[in-house]
C-alpha cells in the first residue's frame, strides 16, 4: 500500500504493535521529552499521547525511531535498494536497439509519473484561521529541554520558492515559538531555504513561507533528505511513495503544501527582519547557542477538524533523528558509488552526529588514493560538512567499530597518515569550530600503505585460522559441549 497520511503510518504501526498510546496525562513542558528519550534509548515503541495536558490535540512521536520503522516508513525491505533505484533512473544510456529504445521509454515514463499533482480539495483546509483567529498557543507544541528558549515546533516542512526561478524547496527547520503569531526560522547559512531568504532580501522583498506539519512519512522523511539545488523534495517523496504527492494551494500564499497535512502555517519572512532564536538542546547533545534568524509571521492556519501533532525530540544520540540519518546513509550510498565506484561502504556513526565522523571502505587500486576519496567526499554536497573521514581498505567492515579500531591502531603512522585542512565549511550546529561556519577537517588514511607511497617495510601477515580446521571444529561443536 502506499500511506496517504500521517494516520495511515500510524494505524500500520499499531497493527504491527510498534506504536504504544499513552492515555495518562502528560505535560508537553520537559516530560513528553523525558519519556522520549528514553523510549529511544530503549529501542522502544513509536507513541501516540491522548491526553496531553492543557490541550485536546494529540501529539504523535518517535513515529521513525527504528530501522524497522524506517523501512516501514518507505515501504522497502531494503534501504540501499532505493539509491540503486535512484541510481538507474540517473545513469544516462544511450539505446542501441528496439528493445533498448523500449526500456528507456518505459524508464522516462517511471520519472514522469513522479511529479506532485495538484488538488483543489485537502482535509488540511477542514479548518481554516485567518487574522485574529491565528494562534499558535492552541497546538501542544512541547518545549523539550530545560535550557531551551521556549517551545519550538521541530518536524516541520518548511516550504518556500526561489524568487528568481521559482524553484520549490521542502526543507526542515527547527522553529521557536515567540507568540500566538510569529515564530523563528533557523535557517543556517548553507541550506537552500536560506538561500531564497538571501535572493528575496536582494531584492528588499519578502519572502512567502508555508509550513506543513504532518503527512505521508515519505514526504517527512524526503524534507530530511541532502538533495542537489533544483532536484524538487515533492518529486523525491513521489518516487518513495511511487505515487505523486498531492498538492494544494494556500490560502494566504503562493505555495502549495500536501494536501494530506494535518495542520498547515502560511506566512512571511520580512528582509532584514532578525530576532534571537534558541538555545535549544540539539542533536549534538548539546545546546546549540542563541543567535539571530528570521522571523516567520503566520496569516493563516488550516487544519483537519481533529489534527494530530507531530513532533521529534533531539538531543544526545542515539535519538529519533538517528535512525532518519542511518536511512540517509544508506539510500544514499549508491549515488556516492555513483561517482566513487571505488568506495565499498560507508559508516556515518550515530555518535559522531552524521556530520562529525565518516568511515570509509575503498578498493584501493594506487598510491594516494584514500586522500582522493576523502578530498572528493568533501566536496560532494553536505559531505562538505563532515569533520573527520577514516579511510580503510575493503576488506574492514566499517560497520563494525571494532574492526576499524583495530585497522586505524595498526595501520597508521600518525605523522604520515593524519593531515589537516584548514579554513573550511563547518556545519552551523559545530561548537567546538573557532569561527562560525568555518573550521578545519581531519584525514586519517587507515589502508596499508604501499611501496609506492614510501613504505619499505613488509606488512606482516594476519593471523588467521585455516579453513580446514575451522571447518572440523565447526562440524564437532556440538559434542564439545562448550555451550
Amino acid at each position: 500500500m502506499t500511506y496517504s497520511d500521517l494516520r495511515d503510518f500510524i494505524e500500520v504501526l499499531e497493527s504491527k504493535k510498534l506504536l504504544r498510546r499513552i492515555k495518562a496525562e502528560v505535560a508537553p513542558e520537559l516530560e513528553i521529552t523525558q519519556i522520549l528519550d528514553s523510549i529511544v534509548k530503549k529501542e522502544g515503541p513509536a507513541l501516540l499521547f491522548e491526553n496531553v495536558k492543557g490541550y485536546n490535540i494529540p501529539i504523535a512521536a518517535n513515529l521513525f525511531g527504528s530501522v524497522e520503522r524506517m523501512k516501514l516508513a518507505l515501504e522497502t525491505e531494503n534501504l540501499e535498494g532505493i539509491g540503486e533505484g535512484l541510481v538507474r533512473l540517473l545513469k544516462p544510456e544511450i539505446p542501441s536497439s528496439l528493445i533498448g529504445k523500449i526500456k528507456s521509454a518505459v524508464k522516462l515514463k517511471e520519472v514522469l509519473s513522479f511529479p506532485p499533482k495538484i488538488v483543489k480539495n485537502a482535509p488540511c483546509k477542514e479548518v481554516i484561521l485567518k487574522g485574529g483567529e491565528v494562534d499558535l498557543n492552541k497546538f501542544p507544541i512541547p518545549k523539550c529541554w530545560p535550557g531551551d528558549a521556549g517551545r519550538f515546533i521541530t518536524l516541520p516542512l518548511v516550504f518556500t520558492k526561489d524568487p528568481e526561478t521559482e524553484e520549490r524547496n521542502c526543507g526542515m527547520y527547527r522553529m521557536q515559538v515567540y507568540d500566538r503569531a510569529t515564530t523563528g526560522m533557523h535557517w543556517h547559512v548553507h541550506k537552500h531555504g536560506a538561500k531564497h531568504y538571501r535572493r528575496a532580501e536582494e531584492r528588499s522583498e519578502p519572502l512567502e513561507v508555508a509550513v506543513a506539519l504532518g503527512g505521508d512519512p515519505a514526504t517527512i522523511f524526503s524534507a530530511t533528505a541532502p538533495l542537489p539545488e533544483g532536484f524538487d523534495e515533492m518529486l523525491f517523496a513521489g518516487f518513495l511513495r511511487k505515487k505523486p504527492v498531492e498538492l494544494v494551494k494556500c490560502e494566504t500564499v503562493n505555495l502549495e503544501v500536501p494536501a494530506n497535512a494535518e495542520i498547515v502555517l502560511e506566512g512571511y519572512v520580512n528582509p532584514e527582519e532578525r530576532r534571537i532564536e534558541g538555545p535549544f538542546g540539539d542533536h549534538t547533545g548539546y545546546y546549540s547557542l542563541a543567535d539571530l534568524y528570521p522571523v516567520f509571521h503566520v496569516t493563516c492556519i488550516t487544519h483537519r477538524k481533529n489534527p494530530i501533532y507531530p513532533a521529534t525530540v533531539v538531543g544526545k544520540p542515539p535519538m529519533e533523528d538517528s535512525y532518519i540519518g542511518k536511512a540517509i546513509e544508506r539510500i544514499f550510498l549508491p549515488l556516492i558509488k555513483m561517482q566513487l565506484p571505488e568506495i565499498a561502504d560507508i559508516n556515518l556513526p550515530i555518535e559522531g552526529v552524521f556530520h562529525n565522523l565518516a568511515i570509509v571502505s575503498i578498493k584501493k587500486q594506487y598510491p594516494g588514493h584514500a586522500k582522493k576519496v576523502m578530498f572528493a567526499l568533501w566536496g560532494m554536497g553536505q559531505m562538505m560538512f563532515t569533520k573527520t573521514i577514516i579511510v580503510v581498505d575493503e576488506n574492514v567492515n566499517v560497520q563494525n567499530i571494532s574492526e576499524v579500531i583495530w585497522a586505524v591502531s595498526n595501520r597508521i603512522d600518525p605523522k604520515r597518515d593524519i593531515f589537516f585542512v584548514d579554513a573550511a565549511p563547518a556545519d552551523t550546529l559545530d561548537h567546538a569550530a573557532p569561527l562560525p561556519n568555518l573550521g578545519s577537517k581531519m584525514g586519517i588514511d587507515a589502508t596499508k600503505k604501499w611501496k609506492e607511497e614510501g613504505f619499505e617495510r613488509e606488512w606482516p601477515d594476519e593471523i588467521k585460522m585455516s579453513e580446514e580446521v575451522k571447518e572440523r571444529i565447526w562440524r564437532m561443536w556440538k559434542e564439545l559441549g562448550v555451550e
